[in-house]
């Protein structure tokens, strides 16, 4: 009685934070929208409770907190908009996205391969569908959704699958299962498409990975990506999708790193935008949580 009485909490808690409370988007203008969320997390501690205080603990332990109570408010309200992205793009138009996402610098050209690399940080749904709008043919590479964490867990599973369809569904191309080999991404390249990679991925997710130095502190970051853009000679960019705390405006960054001959120079040029990231928005980077995995001790 007391694994159905734990699972029927859980799947209750995961209707309300990944549906019920971000679905208020699909409904509500979203500057009124934004000002309900805004003030859900900072006066309450409900949303999205467990992995925020993770996430705190693990800031703190590094030394990425200075006010605990407004850094987690951040944090709870930056993972309640990414959530909320999934409602949002479903029920609005680009007049939307043109009004509220402020661009600053631009995408790689239409017709060539290209990688595209973004990082855990920010809601990066509105990036996906602004590439598209100026041409580009771009594939996300994503895993799976699947694992343990998902069982007993039915709305959890379903958010994820709908939310993997819902980057295909933006981009206007499927998405790449590359949890095996390189081979989908490639077959897109070779067809003068774009691939676009979260690379911000603990080590223990990949096959190959390398050092770099994040934060001052050594962290693993997967390599193989990164070794076939050198070898086929392909342009590399960075995007990130951030948001005004204030107003709930977007904003997407757009820098082109350009074709690189070092595998070791590529992957320095690329997380020194991601340590940039953290140090104008610590709050910003979800995977604080899961930073046991991604720094070494």
């Amino acid at each position: 009685m007391a694994s159905a009485i734990d699972r029927l909490r859980h799947e209750a808690r995961d209707l309300v934070e990944l549906v019920l409370v971000p679905g208020l988007a699909a409904v509500l203008p979203w500057r009124l929208c934004f000002r309900v969320f805004r003030w859900l997390c900072f006066h309450s501690r409900f949303l999205y409770r467990e992995s925020c205080e993770r996430a705190l603990v693990q800031a703190q332990a590094r030394g990425w907190v200075d006010d605990p109570h407004t850094w987690i408010a951040k944090r709870r309200l930056v993972t309640l908009i990414d959530h909320a992205d999934y409602f949002l793009e479903r029920t609005r138009t680009d007049a939307w996205m043109r009004k509220h996402l402020h661009v600053d610098g631009a995408w790689p050209a239409p017709g060539r391969a290209a990688v595209l690399c973004t990082f855990h940080w920010g809601a990066g749904m509105w990036a996906l569908r602004h590439a598209p709008s100026v041409g580009l043919h771009a594939h996300m590479m994503v895993a799976p959704p699947r694992g343990a964490h998902f069982d007993g867990r039915t709305v959890s599973r379903l958010y994820a699958v709908e939310r993997t369809a819902s980057i295909a569904r933006a981009l206007g191309r499927p998405t790449l299962d590359v949890s095996a080999s390189l081979r989908p991404a490639l077959r897109a390249l070779n067809q003068h498409e774009q691939v676009i990679a979260v690379v911000d991925v603990p080590a223990d997710q990949v096959a190959v990975s390398q050092p770099i130095e994040l934060l001052g502190m050594t962290a693993r970051v997967p390599r193989a990506l990164f070794r076939l853009a050198v070898e086929q000679a392909l342009p590399v960019s960075v995007f990130l999708t951030g948001i005004d705390l204030a107003s709930g405006e977007r904003f997407l960054r757009l820098k082109d790193i350009g074709v690189h001959s070092d595998v070791d120079t590529l992957v320095r040029e690329v997380f020194l935008e991601l340590e940039k990231a953290i140090t104008d928005n610590p709050q910003a980077w979800h995977f604080w949580s899961e930073s046991e995995r991604f720094f070494r001790t």
